[in-house]
């Protein structure tokens, strides 16, 4: 509560002051320096003082914010290890054959990015000449996450070092024939060049960081030694608004991740305009990443403004550049002079007098073009400190100018994202700033062509060379296939067996079987349980003392459960991956782990188990990102299905995540109903993910909570598993001219399915077959496969679901726990009378029996659904409709 005259007590009210005349002497100093030097002065006297603290090791809260300006100044800087104009004129290709790229390709309306590149270009030189690890030296070479926007500018660089040619440029965007470039990175598309797809905003930046972290998890489990490779996420300010840019920030500063950086490029603009026009965004960023613990760097101006700080003897400079916000920053880039110096200068009588000894060329120059990120210094100095610091990430802020090089229509606009072209007149003057030898013969609005200064050039020599210094090309994708060694045998056959009269859901059949397979001697360590904080809700308990969860402090205290067999376990070489709540950032962790094979070059299978209604429809954007980047593993949907779920209600009621799912082409996706399903399908998922011929696919299963038995597999089942549909179960006539149908159930809803089968039969003389439909997914994806070859190919192919049902007599009745789009999927492939019923419409807390009655899925209301069908193909009377309706209360 305030005291009585409003002053909110603090944390010191709460500590003795030892000396009260020691601090009011302090107080006082401080009060005198005010009075008689001024506020700004008293505030320079507190920073140093503060400044000064925490480097003797004083344990002083930091400050969030900085000025306005450089973190490392220019006396500071270190040496330039490289030769800058060398440099320059390799940047100068790049830029130049990048916007030719994009300006080509507008004769098609494929669109294209220019500016981006354009502002970050020495970002990514600068690393490229200096700092980035290929991999072709030891280890794993550095992971780069390029921003989404800028990819023509790697294209030019590539197309400079020989690895792509003008008829790959001039196939920007058009992929079709099979020799295009994609228009973001994406691996699937382009796979020996992009390692990481990033241009679904925010989704880079939380991913280098769950990557950053994998890294050392690897090491430190004795996998591989990771400890040269350094992550680099390359942004843009606009891309910080996305949550998922941020969301992870204490996670890397918590653990340490000092082989992490983002390079943050701050151009001032997202799409359609400034990214805080009314404030700044790079202030805004440093106190949100020293909040969470980061290290930040800015590099803000370039050495053109040296001269005007060094005038700024009162401050009055510094503390004008704080107060200016972006978007009156951007109007000074687009503006003459003398509108600067009215107000910017104009504002402030010190500044009046800085501005008049400062020629209009020198201003021109600050205010147009002069960016900490436009100088191969400045870049250089702030990658140097970033690696140098240990203990934390570090993020650095480099302001640049959107547009840059790209003439006065394009540099701080605020359309320049959305131009995709420059005319000749344009292309003339960017020649001429680069200072590049290219006629004016070829220069026309027609066609302006490439530039290479030859194969053996010293540009390219030079670039050659460096990189061959770094480790070989980048950014690169390698991938070393090595088939991992079939698990044993033993933990499958004790699925197979079933579990006799003991009840067991398939949520905990699964986790028994991944228990026994982390136990395998050749292929246990490579299992990677990933869960957000819900492993006891899944029965992974048992996991924590022996496989241990991973924490790469291990385990600092005593746990409360200690005592107890299944106590909580954190070691340095833990297994699990117990992300907390967050089903982003554990889908982060399973890309990295399902993409290990390539970015490491070693194999991990990834299981991450979850509440099914908060993956595909919270994170389906991550499962679009782990299969571009081709990534493989098993996605487990726990607790699924719309009534299984007993008392959660509408927000954990899953009853469409394989509608979702069914979206994604490298999912396989399969709903078992039975524990020994689980087993072929796992099994089949490791040979076709990790066996000789490996594909690039991933797994989504659904599993249950409901504890049912689980019998022992019939024989010749296994093809039908896989497909996604076999005859589990043949009713009995009960007499030879019997009505008959069939019912296909998937997962849960085999139960309901078989009790439907025994009423149908006792009650109302009709014989039903019930079918497991493991995978409606698959089911229409052969069908679908089959008609594509029938349509392109003249290949006449019968479905799998067509061949699977053909002969079987009478309607089918589809049913699921998830909705009727569900099922419906494969109707159009079966030649019998289809209908389905489901679970539509939002989820409800109630007991399972009242849900599936109230969604019409239970086996009374499957009766009646089967009565319905045989009643209108003329084989039931109506009447038994409606006695079956009394019957049941339904």
């Amino acid at each position: 509560m305030p005291d009585p005259v409003g002053k909110l007590p603090s944390e010191l009210d709460q500590l003795p002051d030892r000396d009260a005349e020691e601090t009011a002497e302090w107080a006082a100093s401080l009060d005198a320096v005010t009075e008689h030097a001024g506020p700004h002065r008293a505030a320079y006297l507190m920073r140093r003082t503060l400044q000064h603290a925490g480097t003797a090791g004083v344990p002083v809260p930091a400050l969030l914010e900085t000025d306005y300006v450089n973190t490392i100044p220019t006396a500071s800087e270190p040496a330039f290890d490289g030769d800058e104009a060398m440099e320059s004129r390799i940047t100068a290709w790049n830029r130049w054959n990048a916007a030719a790229m994009v300006t080509r390709g507008a004769r098609f309306g494929v669109g294209g990015h220019i500016a981006t590149f354009a502002s970050a270009a020495w970002l990514y030189e600068t690393g490229f000449n200096h700092f980035f690890r290929g991999k072709e030296g030891d280890g794993s070479g550095d992971q780069l996450y390029i921003q989404g926007h800028a990819s023509p500018g790697i294209y030019a660089r590539a197309f400079l070092d020989g690895r792509l040619t003008e008829e790959h440029l001039d196939n920007f965007r058009q992929e079709a024939g099979g020799q295009g470039l994609p228009s973001y990175p994406h691996p699937r598309r382009l796979p020996w060049l992009w390692e990481f797809p990033t241009v679904s905003m925010g989704l880079g930046p939380l991913s280098a960081i769950y990557q950053a972290r994998f890294n050392r998890y690897l090491t430190n489990r004795g996998i591989k030694d990771t400890s040269a490779s350094h992550v680099w996420a390359f942004l843009g300010d606009g891309e910080m608004d996305e949550p998922e840019s941020t969301a992870a920030l204490a996670l890397a500063s918590r653990e340490q991740l000092d082989n992490l950086t983002f390079v943050i490029n701050c151009n001032l603009q997202r799409l359609d305009g400034p990214v805080r026009a009314n404030f700044k965004i790079v202030q805004e960023l440093e106190a949100q990443f020293r909040g969470a613990g980061w290290n930040v760097i800015k590099s803000l101006w370039g050495s053109a403004w040296d001269e005007l700080f060094a005038l700024d003897t009162t401050g009055a400079l510094v503390r004008r550049l704080r107060q200016v916000p972006d978007a009156q920053f951007q109007t000074y880039a687009t503006r003459d002079v003398a509108y600067i110096r009215e107000h910017f200068f104009g504002v402030d009588p010190a500044l009046i007098a800085l501005s008049k000894l400062l020629p209009d060329a020198k201003i021109a120059e600050c205010f147009y073009t002069s960016r900490g990120g436009h100088e191969a210094r400045k870049v250089y100095a702030a990658y140097r400190a970033a690696l140098a610091h240990k203990g934390a990430p570090t993020v650095i802020l480099a302001q640049t100018v959107k547009g840059y090089t790209l003439g006065a229509g394009f540099e701080s606009r605020n359309a320049n994202h959305q131009m995709k072209k420059l005319s000749g007149d344009q292309f003339r003057a960017m020649r001429d700033l680069l200072d590049l030898p290219i006629p004016d013969a070829k220069l026309d609005d027609s066609l302006v062509p490439y530039g290479h200064p030859g194969a053996d050039s010293p540009e390219v020599r030079y670039l050659q060379e460096r990189r061959a210094e770094l480790g070989g090309p980048a950014p690169a994708r390698r991938v070393h296939t090595v088939a991992l060694p079939e698990p044993s045998e033993k933990p499958f056959q004790a699925v197979y067996k079933g579990s006799g009269k003991q009840s067991v859901a398939t949520t905990m059949a699964f986790v028994r079987l991944m228990k026994d397979l982390m136990r395998d001697k050749e292929t246990g360590k490579r299992w990677v349980p990933i869960v957000p904080d819900e492993a006891r809700t899944f029965g992974m308990e048992a996991l924590f003392p022996s496989a241990g969860i991973y924490s790469p402090l291990g385990q600092t205290y005593d746990p409360v459960d200690r005592d107890q067999i299944m106590y909580y376990k954190e070691a340095k070489d833990g297994q699990i991956l117990n992300e907390g709540i967050t089903e982003a950032g554990s889908m982060a962790d399973f890309i990295a782990a399902a993409t290990s094979y390539a970015t490491h070059g070693e194999t991990m299978i990834p299981f991450y188990i979850f509440y099914s209604m908060f993956g595909w429809q919270r994170t389906g954007d991550q499962m679009w990102q782990l299969a571009d980047q081709l990534g493989k593993g098993f996605i487990v949907g726990a607790t699924a299905g719309r009534t299984t779920l007993t008392g959660e209600g509408l927000q954990h009621a899953d009853g469409h995540s394989h509608l979702i799912a069914s979206t994604n082409p490298a999912a396989l996706n399969y709903d078992p109903a039975f524990a020994y399903e689980i087993a072929v399908i796992v099994k089949e998922g490791l040979r076709r993910m990790y066996g000789p011929e490996a594909e690039n696919v991933f797994y989504y299963l659904t599993v249950y909570n409901e504890p049912m038995p689980q019998p022992a597999m019939p024989e010749g089942v296994e093809e039908g598993i896989l497909k996604g549909l076999y005859r589990f179960k043949e009713g009995t006539p009960a007499a030879a001219d019997a009505p008959r149908t069939q019912l296909l159930a998937s997962g849960t809803a085999i139960h309901w399915a078989l009790e439907a089968q025994e009423l149908l039969a006792a009650d109302w003389g009709v014989t039903a077959d019930v079918w497991s439909a493991t995978s409606w997914g698959e089911l229409r994806r052969d069908a679908m496969e089959a008609d594509e070859a029938l349509l392109l190919r003249g290949e006449e192919r019968v479905p799998y679901v067509t061949r699977a049902l053909s002969g079987a007599p009478g309607p089918v009745l589809a049913v699921s726990d998830w909705m009727r789009q569900v099922p419906d999927q494969i109707s159009q492939w079966v030649e019998q009378d289809y209908t389905s019923l489901g679970t539509d419409g939002f989820g409800l807390s109630d007991t399972r029996e009242a849900a599936r009655r109230h969604f019409g899925v239970d086996a009374r209301s499957i009766v009646v659904a089967a009565l319905a069908q045989l009643a209108r193909r003329g084989e039931v009377k109506p009447e038994r409709i409606v006695e079956a309706r009394e019957r049941y209360g339904l």
